[in-house]
């Protein structure tokens, strides 16, 4: 058993994780643990605060208890709002207060870039325009080629966990760009996990979302490698030989 650990704030897409761990259809376990989400709003200042490694830190013994082997920050807001160097910071400073390889959701999407070979994206956020810039920032930051970027403007977590199948769609196919090699989805308050199928055979391309890539990030820091279909192209593709 893989015992894989998982800081997600507030509540809002957590029952995305016990789907992917039913599609996983393996021996892994997810294991989430709930940090204090302080203000809901997609602002700068109320992102470095829920990001703060006082509120990381209270969620992390939990995980050392189940037996967790890595852990993942399952927020994309709340770490590329640092910037590059300082979400690095924010993953290498949880690493030591839990005492296992640690990462964020803003690095589970450049490492599952480069696990795919891909370089040109387009970008579909939930946020407001600025927010979403700044993650095209930090993933320019990371070598990837932002060729287009799509802001819908929802301020609070809350409001996106209510959006479905439609919505996800609409905002898939708004945010699209033919030049882009995969589309991504960064809000991991976002309901995903069902819709990655469609959505890549809707858009003939790799769709990476935010809970989808947290988990293969922490798949990745255990050294785990699962095929799992139904999970996406991420989850079917051989690993890419380093050169």
């Amino acid at each position: 058993m893989t015992a894989l650990g998982f800081l997600y704030p507030g509540h809002s897409a957590e029952d995305d994780y016990p789907r992917i761990e039913q599609l996983l259809g393996s021996d892994i376990r997810l294991d989430v643990v709930h940090t204090d989400i302080g203000t809901d709003a997609h602002r700068v200042d109320a992102l470095r605060e829920m990001g703060s490694a006082e509120r990381l830190a209270a969620g992390v013994d939990e995980l050392r208890m189940v037996g967790a082997e890595s852990v993942v920050w399952a927020c994309t807001s709340g770490s590329f709002v640092y910037g590059w160097e300082g979400a690095h910071e924010q993953v290498r400073t949880l690493a030591v207060t839990a005492g296992m390889p640690a990462s964020s959701t803003s690095f589970a999407f450049v490492h599952a870039l480069r696990e795919l070979g891909v370089h040109k994206v387009a970008v579909g956020a939930t946020y407001p325009e600025d927010i979403a810039e700044l993650f095209a920032d930090f993933l320019r930051a990371g070598g990837v080629e932002v060729t287009s970027v799509r802001g819908a403007g929802i301020v609070t977590a809350a409001e996106v966990a209510t959006w479905g199948e439609a919505e996800i769609h609409l905002l898939a196919r708004e945010a699209d760009a033919p030049d882009a090699e995969a589309l991504l989805l960064p809000d991991t308050a976002l309901h995903t996990a069902a819709h990655i199928p469609a959505l890549e055979k809707e858009l003939g391309k790799p769709v990476l979302t935010a809970n989808q890539v947290t988990v293969w990030e922490g798949l990745r820091l255990a050294d785990r490698r699962v095929n799992a279909p139904m999970m996406g192209s991420l989850f079917t593709r051989e690993p890419l030989v380093q050169v």
